[in-house]
């Protein structure tokens, strides 16, 4: 199979004030698309409507959904953020190299962190509903 050939793109123009908002929102829906490729994205995305709609069933209060909510845009940023260091490293190292399963570790394990402070927050919910915290 012969490897993919990537042609560099053209620096893009600097923008400078409101403009440059306006820009920066439209790099962050290109990121968002080149996200939403990734399964695990999409996992963490069903993961909203289903958490929101059990904490309603708990009968959380507003504080909790806002918890929730900072924890889940944290889980998003970090996963972007993993997704990025995968790109990164699957450029510069086509072929299995030990740093580059070094940078995915670390990326994946700043991801499973996240998930696991999600689950810990959902499960002190949870134990306070059933009378057990």
């Amino acid at each position: 199979m012969k490897p993919e050939i990537i042609k560099p793109l053209e620096k893009p123009e600097r923008v400078t004030g409101v403009a440059h908002l306006f820009a920066a929102a439209g790099y962050s829906i290109g990121g968002l698309r080149r996200l939403w490729m990734e399964t695990a994205f999409r996992h963490i995305i069903v993961a909203l409507p289903v958490g929101s709609v059990l904490l309603y069933i708990m009968d959380a209060g507003v504080a909790d959904f806002l918890v929730f909510l900072v924890l889940f845009s944290a889980l998003v940023a970090v996963e972007a953020l993993n997704t990025a260091i995968e790109c990164i490293v699957d450029h510069l190292a086509p072929q299995w190299e030990v740093f580059a399963r070094d940078a995915k570790d670390l990326g994946s394990l700043a991801t499973m962190c996240l998930l696991f402070a999600n689950g810990f927050f959902m499960a002190v919910v949870a134990l306070r509903y059933f009378g057990m915290a």
